[in-house]
């Protein structure tokens, strides 16, 4: 098959529909973090991402399909990020280093105001297009819950952890790291973003409410 043009450069058809559908996304979500998710319709997409119509139609029946597909592509890299980020423990201060470190991560993404603006967009079109709010879920929420249990698991495994379910310990570890209703007040845009030093206590308690 014949290689196709991007940007002026020759590409493979596979690659140049991935770089498209990239294009796509990033300007579909600049858009709605700029105007809203209501007063963006498909041909400002098509046109901040400069493809026609026909191609961006090709690629997504319609914005929800978008909205839904970039969702689950951002907690998909959130989740191979923190997969990385998990090695196999080797102490019980190897351990609460990783559990904190996770925590930051964990914090500083959803905290950024491209993520926050993607979770009020589910929650707004939760009741048009429920998909949304399950891409928001599974891909995210459910998916790194069930990496951080695994982890857990092993370290219990290793003798690293006394005692506890791995599930359990994992929704302990949220309810620290959240505390306050954080992430509700951060969408209700009642209070400000934590800053570093927050973030880091706040990770830093999940870890320990973990180790006890």
């Amino acid at each position: 098959m014949d290689d196709a043009k991007v940007g002026g450069k020759r590409v493979r058809p596979a690659e140049a529909g991935n770089t498209l559908r990239r294009r796509v996304l990033e300007a579909a979500f600049g858009l709605f973090h700029e105007r809203g998710f209501s007063a963006t319709s498909m041909l400002d997409i098509a046109t901040r991402a400069q493809v026609s119509k026909r191609d961006l139609y090709a690629l997504f029946d319609n914005k929800h399909a978008l909205l839904a597909d970039g969702i689950a592509e951002r907690a998909q890299a959130m989740r191979q990020r923190l997969g990385s980020m998990m090695p196999a423990p080797s102490s019980r201060k190897a351990l609460a280093a990783t559990l904190v470190e996770v925590g930051v991560s964990i914090l500083r993404t959803v905290c950024n105001a491209e993520v926050l603006t993607i979770y009020r967009l589910a929650i707004a079109e939760s009741d048009r297009a429920p998909e949304v709010g399950r891409a928001l879920d599974d891909h995210g929420r459910e998916a790194n819950h069930r990496a951080l249990a695994q982890f857990l698991e092993n370290a219990r495994k290793q003798g690293l952890i006394v005692s506890g379910d791995p599930a359990e310990l994992v929704e302990r570890y949220g309810r620290v790291l959240w505390s306050g209703d954080l992430l509700i007040r951060l969408l209700l845009r009642v209070r400000d973003v934590p800053g570093e030093k927050e973030i880091k206590a706040r990770a830093q308690a999940a870890a320990g409410a973990v180790m006890r």
